[in-house]
């Protein structure tokens, strides 16, 4: 058995409105030839030929059921019956590897994210928001989940139960050169000794052709993505030790080719500044990893990267670009994992437990925020679902994503455009008092008023009559 995970670019056609929509991706994916089961899904934008979309599709293969649970469809839904309004609370999503500005590269969405975070209950975050390496600035109320829970949150077929502190185990690669795997076990102290986490046990997985391996490229729309083979090697350590753990933390390496390594880590002013900077090449191959286990066991998982080298290690990167500073300081990237999933809530698959004290379900979601153009599973859901959608559309915020979320058919009120990540906290402060949006900017629109032109004639004849 041999479970992989990649990435294939998807042409197709649907109706982000229509009542099947879901059902209607899931069938133009299907090939049933193949045992390869959807894990991820992304609109890059609108294709050249109409009602056509580009789509870049992650895939898991090699899955025996016999040995494994069986994973969801992520295009599964569950329409809300109901929206509990006894708390405020808001999911920011920022996906993988799709360049961003703001978010696109080592934990430099934390301060938005704590902004946002501040004015609701509990504000939902995925890894990529927060995690900086050695650094993880989450606030209190931060629900920190894996990426493919976020979407089954939104889409309703999963609820999250906050947790006070979970069991990890590590899992990471016996590299060749001692120091680098060292490192990791010192991370492990570390957050045992300084941070009182639970982190047992330890394992160790092989690399290279005959183990684990994780490669990166990119996808036609330049996202950063790759592609994961020998995946069981991670998948029997978590199935041998899942009843006694409640997330894992991945710290492996991942092969990135070294130009471009170079290339994304170029110093500001340099010779390179004139050659095109790629994107964080290691998020998009992360993601695919962490959304087929956690897809394969509903447990809590999170990756970092390993050094290639000691002499990538220890090499001198100079003074970098500050949003890739802490890639530059850390040595093993494990502590921001660490700290995510010491609390990271458990995973609620059982739909008569939605609505019970300390479980959240998408009955319980006020408002999704997201990038511009940022298509996606959740956001189509909370289209369906009637949640509000901030979509931050910044000149200064850039990505690869090339969609147009405002000619989607939004409800009243349900839409709205803010010039950055502090005018989307502005919006969430409105959405939560109950404000209309519309009342709080200028020029405020003038009174709509609907006359019955022929009710008001008959009544106006009835008062001169008398």
């Amino acid at each position: 058995m041999n479970i992989r995970v990649f990435e294939e670019p998807k042409k197709i056609a649907f109706d982000p409105s229509s009542t099947n929509v879901f059902s209607s991706i899931e069938k133009s994916l299907y090939t049933k030839d193949s045992d390869a089961l959807p894990i991820r899904f992304i609109v890059s934008g609108p294709s050249k030929e109409p009602g056509m979309y580009d789509c870049e599709v992650g895939y898991l293969s090699g899955v025996n059921s016999s040995e494994y649970p069986n994973p969801d469809s992520i295009f599964k839904f569950r329409k809300r019956k109901y929206k509990n309004q006894k708390q405020f609370n808001a999911v920011f999503m920022l996906p993988t590897g799709i360049d961003a500005e703001i978010g696109g590269h080592c934990g430099d969405a934390a301060p938005a994210a704590r902004a946002i975070a501040a004015v609701c209950d509990n504000l939902v975050v995925h890894p990529n928001v927060v995690n900086a390496a050695d650094i993880n600035e989450m606030s209190e109320n931060m629900l920190y989940v894996e990426g493919s829970i976020l979407t089954r949150l939104m889409m309703g077929t999963v609820g999250i139960a906050p947790s006070k502190a979970n069991r990890i185990m590590s899992v990471f690669h016996k590299h060749d050169e001692d120091e680098i795997w060292q490192n990791v076990i010192n991370s492990v102290g570390a957050a045992r000794a300084s941070g009182g986490f639970h982190c047992s046990p330890v394992c160790t997985v092989a690399h290279g052709v005959e183990g684990m391996q994780m490669n990166t490229h990119y996808a036609d729309s330049n996202r950063a993505t790759g592609e994961v083979k020998g995946l069981e090697l991670i998948c029997n350590l978590i199935k041998q030790n899942q009843s006694e753990v409640d997330a894992i933390a991945i710290s492996t390496v991942v092969d990135v080719d070294e130009d471009c390594h170079d290339a994304y880590f170029q110093p500001p002013n340099s010779e390179c500044d004139q050659l095109e900077i790629p994107a964080n090449p290691y998020g998009g191959v992360e993601a695919l990893l962490t959304h087929a286990l956690t897809s394969i066991f509903n447990i809590q998982t999170a990756h970092s990267p390993m050094y290639e080298s000691v002499e990538q290690m220890n090499s001198e990167a100079g003074i970098v670009d500050p949003r890739k500073a802490a890639d530059c300081v850390s040595v093993s990237y494990l502590h921001c994992i660490i700290k995510g999933l010491s609390k990271a809530p458990g995973i609620v698959t059982d739909t008569d437990l939605f609505g019970r004290e300390g479980v959240m379900s998408v009955e319980d979601i006020s408002c999704l925020i997201v990038p511009e153009g940022c298509l996606s599973l959740p956001v189509i859901a909370a289209l369906h679902q009637g949640i509000a959608v901030i979509e931050v559309c910044d000149p200064n915020n850039t990505n690869l994503m090339k969609n147009s979320l405002e000619s989607l058919p939004w409800r009243e009120g349900k839409y709205f455009q803010a010039s950055s990540y502090l005018e989307a906290v502005g919006i969430t402060v409105a959405l939560r008092e109950g404000l209309d949006v519309a009342s709080c900017r200028r020029p405020l629109l003038e009174t709509n008023i609907s006359i019955d032109e022929n009710n008001y004639e008959e009544k106006n004849l009835e008062l001169v009559a008398s």
